[in-house]
């Protein structure tokens, strides 16, 4: 197989994932009592500051954060769920539910992330998951899916009852970024206060413990407490100022409020979100068949310090028509090459390229998209 297939089926694969590759994390001037922690940036998930952030460690109740977008995207948020036994014994933070009463999945899901509550985490496990073991695998099978590579999930809640449970604070900010793109997961996570009603009309009021949300950080949005005393302090929380939102997570902290209120302000004085490719034509190509033809695909954003403003660099590449016909023919695949964005020698980005005309709807897009590329590596695909 040629240097030039392998570098096409790459760049395929790299789109197809939607994927941006983060610089090296910048130098942060502050502290961090954290044995592990990160600071990454939402949109592009790049990192801004890491420490021992690919170590697996003890994550306590963090795990909720697993456990909640499972449950949000089941589809079953306004079933009501009858407590089990089980899930009204399970020890540690408690919502206090009563074996045999009915209450929302939905509102088990704002106990489990406001108040930490275990007995919420069992109570959803077996409801969407038919029983605890099924739950688990369906973790399991989630973070495989979410490239977190360096966790095993055991049970929906954290407790110190399993060995092989932990996680890294890298896969850790890797899940908030996932789950913070569902509306209603992130209404959940940002809410300071709620009020839980089940089937036989007694209520609950849930208010949260993240004391960032409530008390500390007015910029703060979401995220979720944990302690057990053999992973020590956990804490995930989300922030956003002037467009900018960002994902910390540390990992047996002494000191988390500070540590995460530090990494914040930092990050937010530190880099500005810029466009550094936007969609549309793109009018700086000299090349007479492509002049004012061609149009990035989206708009390309990511987190830069000053510094590095000027250091980054687009490398574009562009396909010759075929011999035997032009690329606007009917049939043709429209995507006729790439920007690729570097910074300080690292791939952050491909963006696709293409006509500016609309592109024929007769075929699926992945499927010219992957035809063209191998055409223009010289590889014939079939019908």
């Amino acid at each position: 197989m040629s240097g030039q297939i392998i570098k096409v089926i790459l760049i395929i694969i790299f789109i197809a994932a939607g994927l941006q590759l983060p610089a090296s994390a910048a130098v942060y001037p502050g502290n961090v009592s954290a044995k592990g922690a990160i600071l990454m940036e939402q949109e592009s998930g790049r990192i801004l500051y890491e420490k021992e952030a690919d170590t697996p460690m003890r994550i306590a109740s963090i795990t909720k954060i697993m456990t909640a977008i499972i449950a949000v995207e089941s589809g079953q948020m306004e079933e009501w769920v009858t407590v089990s036994e089980n899930a009204q014994g399970t020890e540690g933070s408690s919502i206090y539910l009563v074996a045999g009463e009915k209450i929302k999945l939905k509102d088990l899901v704002y106990g489990l992330m406001l108040r930490s509550g275990n007995d919420a985490a069992v109570a959803i496990a077996e409801h969407v998951g038919g029983s605890l073991d099924g739950f688990v695998y369906m973790m399991e099978e989630k973070r495989r899916e979410l490239g977190m590579n360096n966790t095993v999930f055991a049970n929906p809640h954290g407790l110190d009852d399993h060995e092989e449970h932990y996680s890294t604070a890298h896969d850790m900010a890797i899940l908030t970024r996932y789950a913070m793109n569902d509306p209603l997961y992130r209404e959940i996570t940002g809410a300071k206060s709620y009020r839980s009603v089940s089937k036989d009309e007694s209520y609950r009021v849930f208010n949260n413990k993240n004391r960032l949300l409530t008390q500390l950080y007015k910029h703060s949005t979401g995220g979720k407490t944990g302690y057990t005393k053999r992973a020590r302090r956990t804490l995930v929380s989300t922030a956003e100022k002037s467009g900018k939102e960002l994902i910390a997570v540390t990992i047996n902290a002494p000191s988390d409020w500070n540590d995460h209120i530090s990494m914040f302000e930092w990050g937010f004085n530190s880099f500005e979100v810029m466009d550094i490719i936007k969609k549309g034509v793109v009018k700086d190509i000299e090349d007479d068949y492509y002049h004012n033809k061609v149009a990035a695909e989206y708009t390309f954003s990511y987190p830069l310090s000053e510094e590095e403003e000027n250091k980054v660099k687009k490398i574009l590449s562009l396909y010759r028509p075929p011999e035997d016909g032009r690329w606007e023919e009917e049939g043709h695949p429209y995507p006729i090459g790439t920007v690729q964005v570097e910074l300080e020698n690292e791939t952050i980005g491909i963006i696709p390229l293409r006509y500016t005309e609309e592109a024929p709807k007769e075929k699926p897009f992945w499927k010219t998209w992957f035809e063209q590329l191998f055409m223009a590596a010289g590889v014939k695909t079939g019908g």
